[in-house]
Order: C-alpha cells, then structure tokens, then sequence
C-alpha cells in the first residue's frame, strides 16, 4: 500500500482495537512515523518501532487536541479512532451516558477535524479518516445513544469531505459492523478479528473509496439499507427483541 510509504500518520485511541491493528499495518507500509495517542499513556502498548511516536490525547479537552496540533504539524493523514459506546435504549437509558457518547464520538472527533484541517491543508495531498460505525445508517436501540452519536458524526464527515473537496484533503468514512474488540465483549456475535479489517481498510483507502464498510455483517445490513431503510431497521428491531433475522 504504497499511499502510507514514508507517510506521517496521526491515530486516536491507538491503545486498543482497530487503532492498535492500525498501527501495526501502517508500520508494515511503512509509515515514516506514527503518532499514537490515547487518554492514559500507561495503558498504550510498547510498539517496537523507532517509528512510533506517543502522545496523550483526551479528544474531548481543547487545551490537549491544541498542544497536539502544534507537535504534529507534520501530519499528513489523520485517523479519527478514538470513540466511547454507552449501552442503553432511547427512552428509558442514562442520559448521562448518551451525552458522553457525543461529547466524544461526535464533539470531540470535530475539534480534532477543526485542529488539524489546517495541517491537512499545509501538508497536502493528506488523508483524513473517521472511523464511524454501520449504526449510523439505523440504530441498534441497546445502544441508542452511541448510534445517534455515530449518524452524527457520519452527517459532519460528508459535509467535511465537501468542505475540503478543493484542498486536497480527501476524506475518508469507516463504517464497520460489529468488530471482536473490547467495545464488543461479551457479544456471541461471530466477528472479525480486528487487525484483517483495518488490512481491509487500509486497503480499500488505498483504492480511493471515501465511503467504506469493511467487514461482511456491515456489507449485508449497508446493502439492506441502500435497497430500502425499513430493511435495516428491521433487521435492529428482530435484533433488540431476540428475534432470528436474516440479510
């Protein structure tokens, strides 16, 4: 994959799941340097590379995205990763937990496009990558909150990629289904391994594809939803109240 080649990349919530896979497959396409960030340093693993540079990062805390922003004013592709799921249906789930849902997913993945598009912008021809989630195109209702975070931040990456059509900056929508991460425990769900999708996603971009669903259950709920919504709300719906379902 010869686009991330001597390539200055930028990962959120690198300590973990898609972002730790990310990492180890940008190193092998080698990548010139990888900024890995999460909120906690303690829990980053020790990638052995000399290539791998770790930041402490709370996407959600101006004065951090900021301090960011001016030590990696060399990144030339940013992955917007980092994300937080709150279970809990719409009505009767902690609101507490749906507004964290869009304090993160959502707020704190703009300040991260609004830090960095200036940065993009200098070191064109750049990347930006948001790791959005099949849940955009219709919720799952156990996880209300982290789903309408999700459409969210779907709707602001499409205005994004209009907004820097003309800066060279293409922009790049991730939408998975249900991958085998920590965000997932505990689910019977048979799923992908995460470091295969980020290969895939990796690959795809590599293509050009701007909107992307990387994984099989993804594929088959996002082509029930192009051939008509209801479909994948059905699909949610025989979901949430434990009915067999098909795609």
């Amino acid at each position: 994959m010869q686009i991330f080649k001597n390539k200055v990349i930028l990962i959120t919530g690198a300590n973990r799941g898609i972002g730790q896979s990310f990492v180890k497959a940008l190193l092998n396409s080698e990548a010139r340097k990888i900024y890995v960030t999460c909120r906690d340093l303690k829990k980053m693993p020790a990638f052995d590379a000399d290539r791998i540079v770790p930041l402490q990062l709370d996407i959600t805390d101006d004065k951090q995205v900021a301090m960011t922003a001016i030590t990696a004013s060399d990144t030339e592709i940013l992955i917007n990763n980092a994300g937080t799921l709150s279970p809990g249906n719409m009505l009767q789930g902690n609101l507490s937990g749906m507004e964290n849902d869009l304090k993160v997913n959502y707020f704190g993945t703009i300040k991260m496009m609004r830090a960095f598009a200036p940065i993009l912008i200098k070191n064109k021809p750049s990347l930006l990558i948001n790791i959005v989630s099949i849940a955009a195109y219709s919720p799952l209702p156990s996880i209300a909150g982290y789903a309408a975070s999700k459409a969210a931040l779907y709707s602001a990456t499409q205005s994004v990629r209009i907004e820097l059509a003309k800066k060279d900056v293409s922009v790049y929508a991730v939408n998975p289904g249900a991958i085998d991460t920590d965000m997932n425990k505990g689910s019977d769900w048979n799923m992908p391994d995460p470091d295969s999708i980020a290969i895939k996603i990796l690959e795809s971009i590599a293509l050009g594809k701007l909107d992307i669903v990387p994984d099989d259950m993804g594929q088959g709920m996002y082509a029930a939803w192009r051939d008509e919504p209801a479909k994948l709300s059905k699909i949610f719906s025989d979901l949430y109240h434990g009915e067999n379902y098909a795609i």
